[in-house]
């Protein structure tokens, strides 16, 4: 019967990778990194008239200029990301000079999602399916944590700006407008 019973350390793998499983992809990037970072789960409300940006700033109990949203953009035919705070809005112009390029346009949402990963209103700039060309608000430098989602709607994270910059390989640049 000894063929019949995994091996033990099968067992202690498989409960491992259980565990990892539960955490979204920007979680885990976070979690690997080994860089300060704080959870900020809450209850997310479909019905609700906030925007997602500002029901999470709400809810977390943070300043809406501390509380940031990640954007998708079409540069020139290149998708780059886009982090803004959520009392703001990105200017296209501005992001797509600080990413060299000419012209820029919102995403389509159906694109952002395939390309990210994660669903609108839950889009993190962190563990992305694929890495995107990063641009954050240089407002971001005001503050010694930033929140970002957390990879879905209801989730959170906070972490310093600098840190931020060297997991998604972005830089700074005034890209928001009122």
């Amino acid at each position: 019967m000894r063929g019949i019973r995994p091996a033990r350390h099968n067992l202690r793998v498989a409960k491992k990778s259980k565990r990892a499983s539960h955490g979204t992809p920007a979680v885990i990037a976070l979690e690997k990194s080994g860089l300060p970072h704080t959870l900020h789960p809450y209850e997310h409300d479909p019905a609700s008239a906030l925007s997602y940006g500002m029901e999470a700033a709400e809810a977390i109990g943070a300043d809406p200029a501390q509380v940031f949203k990640t954007l998708l953009a079409d540069v020139d035919g290149v998708l780059v990301v886009g982090i803004v705070p959520v009392d703001r809005k990105l200017d296209l112009k501005a992001l797509a000079r600080a990413a060299g390029g000419k012209k820029a346009a919102m995403a389509d949402p159906a694109a952002a999602e395939r390309a990210t990963g994660y669903v609108v209103g839950g889009i993190s700039p962190l563990g992305q399916k694929t890495r995107h060309r990063t641009v954050l608000d240089e407002s971001a430098n005001a503050f010694d944590v930033v929140y970002v989602s957390g990879g879905r709607r209801g989730l959170d994270v906070g972490l310093a700006p600098s840190d931020l910059l060297t997991l998604t390989g972005g830089t700074t640049a005034p890209i928001a407008r009122d």
